[in-house]
């Protein structure tokens, strides 16, 4: 089966706050590279933030400030605690994890499943 499952989409009015969440059915998240994409109609697949196996995070520049993401290793889960939305914001959000240590799958599409582990993805609406 899918070893990620994403929850928490749904529809916001702008400025509302949405928080997904990523479980694990199969391995930590603990020194994997791991991290949220989403993908717009029209639009490529986007690379919102990550975590490193190093701990480190990055953001897209679309969503500094505003998005923060986290993991809890022991329960394998993580989670993008997603504030200030705007109709911008609006896509299929998917979560993604891979053996290395930095996830750095840049494409046109998400999900791609010749690259690691990605979630069937959860669909984010944010209404003016």
């Amino acid at each position: 089966g899918v070893p990620l499952v994403e929850s928490g989409g749904g529809s916001v009015q702008a400025g509302g706050s949405l928080t997904l969440s990523c479980t694990s059915s199969e391995f930590t998240f603990d020194g994997r590279g791991m991290g949220w994409y989403r993908q717009a109609p029209g639009h490529e697949c986007e690379l919102v933030s990550s975590i490193s196996g190093d701990g480190s995070m990055a953001f897209a520049d679309s969503v500094k400030g505003r998005f923060t993401i986290s993991q809890d290793n022991a329960k394998k889960t993580a989670t993008l605690q997603m504030n200030s939305l705007t109709p911008e914001d609006t896509a299929k959000y998917y979560c993604a994890a891979t053996n290395e240590p930095h996830l750095n799958y840049i494409g046109s599409e998400c999900p791609n499943w010749d690259f690691a582990y990605w979630g069937q993805g959860t669909q984010v609406t944010v209404s003016s």
